[in-house]
C-alpha cells in the first residue's frame, strides 16, 4: 500500500509514521520544513518565549522567594529568539530523524493533486515529479487570518508569525483579538516590557473557555497591567512613521509602536487540486469528511486544521493516526467528546469536555464542584495561589461533563480528568483515588469531592 501525505505538520508527520509502522509505503510532501505551523510559527516557539518570560517573572520577584538578586534583570531579545531558534531546530531534525528511521521519504516541494492516484510536486529548482500512490492524506493546515483593515506590513502590523521573531520589544503594543493566541502574547510581550493593550469584539477574553475560567484570567490580566476592551471592534487603521494609530467603532483611538493581529485562523485548502478532484469544502474553505475522516473522494483523506473545527496541534496528531488506520483498512474514530486543551498565559489554562453554559443549554441536570489553589499547601510553597479547579458533572450519573482549570501547571493537571472521562469513571472514582501530597493535583480531588459538598479542605457550604 503506498500513502502519500500532503504536509508535515503535527498532523502529516504523526500520520506518516503511523501508516509506516502499520506496514505501507509512506511519502510526504512538504513545501516548508517539517513540523508545520505548530513547531516554527507557533507551539513551541510562543511556549519557548513563554519559558524565558516566566524566568524573567521568577528573577524580579526573586526577594518574594528570600532570594536577593543585585543589579537589573532585562531581556536580551536577540539571545531569546536564538534560544527560540535551537529548540526548533532540535525538534525539526528529531522529526527527519523519525522519518528516516522509519522509512518515511520526504519530498521538499509543493503538491498538487492532479487525480486520486497522482499528486504532481513542483520541487525548489523549480522542476516537477509526479508522486504516483493509492491513499491520499491531506494535511496542509492553516495560516493567520487576514482582513482588509488589517494590511500585514511585518513592521507595524503583524501576525503571530512575525510576534514570535522579534528583532525588539515595541513600548506599546495592541493586541487586537483576546483569544488563546493573543492572551499568550499579551503577557510574554508584557513581561518583556511592553505596555499591552488588547481589543476584543466578544464579551469575554479566551470567549471559548467556561466563563468562570476567562473571568479570573480577566482579574489576572488586569493584576498584571494588561488592558483589555472587550465588546468593541476595530474600524479603521492608520500606519504613520513612529506607529499606528487604531480607530475604534465607539469612536475613541488608540495609538501603539504596533499592532498585532490575532483573529483566528485561515484554512490552507486552495490552489493543490481539490475542485479539479472533486473534493468538497465547506463555506470557509474547509475540507469535509465523514468520520472515518474521508473526503467526498474515495481514498483521499484529510485531517487537522484544513477541515477546521477545533484548531489544535495534538487533535491533528489523533486524527492523523486515525486516518493513517483507517488509510490501512480499520475502522477508526475520534472521540471529539474528549479533546483538552491547555492555553498557556499566566496562569495558565487547562480545559476538557463541555463548559457549564454548554451544559445549561442542553437541559442537563448537573452539579460544580470547585477547589481554590489557595487551598493548596504546594500551591502556597510554589508562591502560585492564583487559579481554581471545577467540574462539572451529571447529576443522575455522576459522569464528568467537561473540566477546567486555570492556575500553575494547569496544562498538565487537566490530562488526569481526559483520562478519567476516555474511560467513564465518574467524579466518585476520582474523589475517591488517593492524591499524593503535597501536589497541585490535590486540587482536582478536592474539586471532585466538593461536587458532594464533602471536600474536606472547603469551608462547609452554606445553604441557600
Amino acid at each position: 500500500m503506498k500513502i502519500t501525505v500532503l504536509g508535515a505538520g503535527p498532523g502529516g508527520y504523526v500520520a506518516a509514521i503511523k501508516a509506516a509502522q502499520l506496514g505501507a509505503e509512506v511519502t510526504v510532501i512538504e513545501d516548508g520544513e517539517v513540523g508545520g505551523t505548530c513547531l516554527h510559527w507557533g507551539c513551541i516557539p510562543t511556549k519557548t518565549l513563554i519559558a524565558s518570560a516566566e524566568v524573567l517573572h521568577k528573577m524580579k520577584n526573586a526577594k518574594n522567594y528570600g532570594l536577593e538578586l543585585e543589579g537589573t534583570v532585562t531581556p536580551n531579545i536577540e539571545k531569546i529568539v536564538d534560544r527560540k531558534n535551537k529548540v526548533v531546530s532540535t525538534q525539526t531534525k528529531g522529526i527527519r530523524g523519525l522519518f528516516k528511521s522509519w522509512g518515511v521519504s520526504l519530498i521538499e516541494g509543493r503538491g498538487v493533486i492532479i487525480d486520486p492516484k497522482t499528486i504532481q510536486v513542483t520541487l525548489k529548482d523549480g522542476s516537477t515529479q509526479d508522486v504516483n500512490t493509492d491513499k491520499i492524506i491531506i494535511a496542509t493546515g492553516s495560516r493567520p487570518a487576514q482582513i482588509p483593515v488589517f494590511p500585514f506590513d511585518g513592521k507595524r502590523i503583524i501576525s503571530s508569525d512575525n510576534a514570535v521573531n522579534p528583532d525588539s520589544i515595541p513600548e506599546s503594543l495592541l493586541i487586537v483579538g483576546a483569544g488563546v493566541i493573543g492572551c499568550e502574547f499579551a503577557f510574554i510581550y508584557k513581561e518583556f516590557g511592553a505596555e499591552v493593550t488588547m481589543v476584543e469584539m466578544m464579551p469575554n477574553a479566551v470567549s471559548t473557555e467556561d466563563e468562570e475560567i476567562s473571568q479570573i484570567l480577566e482579574r489576572e490580566l488586569k493584576k498584571n497591567k494588561i488592558k483589555l476592551l472587550t465588546n468593541t471592534s476595530v474600524e479603521k487603521v492608520n500606519v504613520k512613521d513612529n506607529g499606528v494609530s487604531v480607530q475604534l467603532a465607539d469612536g475613541k483611538s488608540i495609538e501603539a509602536e504596533k499592532v498585532l493581529v490575532s483573529i483566528g485562523r485561515a484554512v490552507n485548502s486552495e490552489n493543490i487540486g481539490l475542485e479539479d478532484v472533486g473534493v468538497n469544502k465547506g463555506q470557509r474553505g474547509d475540507i469535509i469528511v465523514d468520520e472515518k475522516l474521508q473526503t467526498s473522494v474515495d481514498g483521499i483523506y484529510a485531517i487537522g486544521d484544513v477541515i477546521g473545527g477545533i484548531m489544535l496541534a495534538h487533535l491533528a496528531s489523533k486524527e492523523g493516526i486515525v486516518a493513517a488506520e483507517n488509510a490501512m483498512g480499520g475502522n477508526s474514530k475520534v472521540n471529539y467528546d474528549v479533546v483538552p486543551a491547555a492555553i498557556f498565559t499566566s496562569p495558565e489554562i487547562g480545559s476538557v469536555g463541555l463548559r457549564e453554559k454548554q451544559v445549561a443549554e442542553k437541559g442537563i441536570n448537573y452539579k460544580v464542584g470547585r477547589f481554590q489553589f489557595r487551598g493548596l499547601g504546594k500551591a502556597h510553597a510554589m508562591g502560585e495561589i492564583s487559579g481554581l479547579f471545577k467540574i462539572i458533572s451529571e447529576q443522575e450519573s455522576d459522569k464528568i461533563l467537561g473540566a477546567h482549570i486555570i492556575g500553575a501547571h494547569a496544562s498538565d493537571l487537566v490530562h488526569e480528568i481526559a483520562v478519567a472521562m476516555e474511560k467513564g469513571l465518574t467524579v466518585k472514582d476520582i474523589a475517591h483515588t488517593i492524591h499524593a501530597h503535597p501536589t497541585l493535583a490535590e486540587g482536582i480531588m478536592e474539586a471532585a469531592e466538593d461536587v458532594h459538598d464533602m471536600a474536606i479542605h472547603s469551608p462547609k457550604r452554606v445553604s441557600s
